[in-house]
């Protein structure tokens, strides 16, 4: 398949912003090619997160995660995948210091990685950045609520919105993140009744994650749903599969083949083969 061909198939930034208000928007977290050929033909969008930098390179938080990383993750989810439109997270401290440096980082994730959007965590504080992206051509998507590379700022990954204070923040956050340009927003740990505000005043699609049945969209980390990422299970995950005890008891199985002979046996092996002359 060509690679114009492959381009036009992917679901794009102004079909997803189309979708505010209609048939909600199936995104999932992707760090690799195996993994987003698996959920390439079911969902709409697929997040390369700083979330790997604790689910693949086993840190505690999101912080320690490079630009590095995330350009050679989210190429191969690109390369992997022809119909999810696809969305890198900027990491930490590559946008934060002015919209001239976030620029440089985010074109570079866009040209070396062939994404569709970049994603930016903040709220008020971010809207010069994401116009100054905008206007030049970089598809951004909000995240407001609970970000996780603020969490030392918030003493920990905990519900946002709780106090009027903080939940009219939150909203102003989003509404001046969409008046932006940003063509939606992840709404993650908030109270529900924050979120369902938030989706009914925002003119953009709001994807939650911890947040309500009401958004546009949901989002989850791929390894939580299905089992394989044990740390810790948040309150708002839905467990749809227990791989990583399948993964565990087949391990075991295995060596316990090897231990005992068993592995290989003779239909695994290559023969001599008939003589050549």
């Amino acid at each position: 398949m060509s690679s114009a061909a492959n381009t036009s198939q992917r679901i794009t930034v102004p079909q997803l912003r189309a979708r505010k208000g209609g048939e909600p928007i199936v995104c999932l977290t992707a760090y690799t090619a195996p993994m987003a050929r698996l959920l390439d033909p079911h969902v709409d969008l697929l997040l390369i997160g700083d979330s790997l930098g604790m689910v693949v390179y086993g840190f505690d938080s999101t912080l320690p995660v490079s630009l590095e990383m995330m350009i050679a993750h989210g190429a191969a989810v690109e390369r992997a995948s022809t119909t999810a439109c696809v969305v890198v997270d900027m990491p930490f401290g590559t946008y934060q210091e002015s919209p001239q440096a976030a620029f440089r980082a985010c074109a570079r994730v866009m040209a070396e990685t062939g994404c569709a959007a970049v994603k930016l965590e903040g709220g008020a504080e971010m809207v010069e950045t994401v116009a100054f992206l905008v206007a030049r051509g970089i598809p951004v998507m909000g995240h407001v609520g609970l970000t996780p590379q603020s969490f030392n700022v918030f003493g920990g990954f905990r519900a946002q919105g709780r106090e009027d204070a903080a939940a009219r923040r939150i909203l102003a956050d989003a509404e001046a993140i969409a008046q932006a340009g940003a063509f939606a927003i992840v709404v993650e740990g908030t109270v529900e009744l924050l979120a369902r505000e938030i989706t009914m005043r925002v003119p953009v699609p709001i994807i939650g994650i911890g947040a309500s049945p009401a958004c546009d969209g949901q989002i989850l980390v791929t390894e939580d749903l299905l089992g394989l990422f044990a740390a810790f299970t948040p309150k708002f995950v839905k467990r749809y599969a227990e791989l990583g005890n399948q993964v565990s008891e087949a391990v075991a199985a295995y060596a316990g083949d090897v231990k005992a002979r068993r592995f290989p046996g003779p239909e695994h092996c290559f023969g001599r083969g008939p003589a050549k002359g």
